[in-house]
């Protein structure tokens, strides 16, 4: 009878313990230390920028968040996965754009984290360097806020990170040479920032596609090494300087567009760059070139579409070798110092393509020294079937009622008798 009243005793014991423990899970499904930097993010916001509507508004911490996920209680702003036995935990914290001020210090211990997206807000400081700890992260942004203070080297730790995005923010300081360690990086936007120095050794990067440093404060030269994988480059409106050296642009194979508009480039502009097999956007105006180099034969495969030159210091003949490049449909040499005539196969191309040929929609010769009679072909062009520009030069017989001579006047005799000293 002792021991039927043990075993009874011992079976409401374990009942009891059992569901006591089930409920403590129950209660605590999302892992301690994920709600924690859940509670320390939104107590480093500003009350007022947390309005009623946005997904931090909603976050009540008396409940548990992964278990009401999609609630009034927790309407949005992060994704939970089960990875451990009766927890879950964070691997997803995308805020909604809703105009979140404060700062981003806090203890940023998600270890199962893959996405951190708080763009399009109002954060400031600094980058926390405790983003290290977000070992599994692959996708970090942190555009379009007030970010402040230097890149944090250690973000290079971040060993499967694939796409990085400090875009649009207020970070000075140099690009961490340690970035040469992110080998999965595939996408890295940094433009519109203050960022200055010299651009690191990128070449290791042998996933990189798309690369954007576009107006910050760099200087020094064209990076001597790419990677191979680059689809797309973007270092338009900073300080580079220098030659556009043929060898930094042997192998890049996959680039499509290349942006260095605004800088302070100079020399000769390669015809290696035109060569690239899968090249379709050149932008390099606004800089300092003085030569276009041409190719050593006049047969083109290239598959360029658009090239800009326009503003830069380029002399001599205009080059035949733009109106023979079968893909080329937009052409600007605007405001450079080529003299001489226009080549009739510029005008050719325009009016009157060969089949298989595009035709120049776009070609933009006003601000140079061209002089003689504009190419007859020309004449016979429609308004609105491409748009031409010629202002601006020394040519024969342009008035102002022909439309691609509307804008602005030829430039005066004495002008271009001058500078005709200069015609090789």
């Amino acid at each position: 009878m002792l021991s039927l009243t043990l075993t009874s005793s011992h079976f409401h014991l374990l009942l009891t313990l059992s569901l006591f423990l089930t409920s403590f899970v129950t209660d605590s499904a999302t892992h301690w230390s994920d709600t924690q930097l859940l509670k320390e993010l939104k107590n480093n916001l500003h009350p007022a920028s947390i309005t009623p509507g946005s997904c931090i508004f909603s976050w009540d911490f008396s409940y548990d968040p992964c278990d009401n996920l999609f609630t009034d209680k927790f309407t949005c702003g992060f994704r939970c996965d089960a990875v451990v036995s009766g927890t879950t935990r964070l691997t997803e914290l995308t805020l909604d754009p809703a105009g979140y001020s404060g700062t981003l210090s806090a203890t940023w211990n998600l270890p199962y984290l893959q996405t951190l997206d708080v763009s399009n807000n109002f954060f400031s400081g600094p980058i926390p360097d405790s983003f290290s700890n977000l070992t599994r992260l692959t996708r970090l942004v942190l555009s379009k806020n007030s970010l402040t203070g230097t890149i944090p080297s250690s973000l290079s730790s971040l060993s499967n990170l694939q796409e990085l995005y400090l875009d649009n923010n207020n970070l000075q300081g140099p690009i961490p040479l340690t970035f040469n360690r992110l080998t999965n990086l595939k996408r890295l936007e940094m433009q519109s920032n203050k960022l200055n120095g010299v651009l690191p050794s990128l070449s290791s990067l042998n996933n990189l596609y798309y690369l954007d440093l576009s107006f910050n404060l760099f200087t020094g030269g064209f990076p001597s090494a790419l990677p191979e994988s680059l689809v797309q480059i973007s270092m338009r409106n900073n300080s580079l300087s220098g030659a556009l050296e043929p060898e930094s642009l042997r192998n890049l194979n996959y680039l499509e567009v290349v942006d260095l508009t605004a800088n302070r480039l100079n020399g000769v502009v390669p015809f290696a760059l035109f060569e690239l097999p899968s090249l379709q956007q050149v932008a390099l105006s606004f800089n300092e070139f003085s030569h276009l180099e041409a190719p050593y034969a006049l047969e083109m495969q290239s598959g360029v579409i658009a090239v800009d030159l326009s503003n830069n210091e380029l002399g001599g003949f205009l080059p035949l070798f733009p109106a023979l490049m079968p893909r080329l449909s937009s052409l600007s040499f605007e405001n450079n110092k080529f003299v001489g005539m226009i080549p009739i196969q510029y005008a050719l191309k325009t009016v009157f393509p060969e089949a298989g040929i595009a035709p120049f929609e776009r070609l933009l010769l006003g601000g140079n020294y061209l002089f003689g009679a504009i190419p007859s072909p020309l004449m016979a062009l429609q308004p609105g079937s491409a748009m031409v520009r010629l202002v601006d030069n020394c040519l024969y017989r342009c008035p102002i009622s022909f439309f691609f001579c509307q804008g602005a006047q030829q430039k005066s005799f004495e002008e271009c008798k001058r500078f005709s000293r200069f015609i090789p």
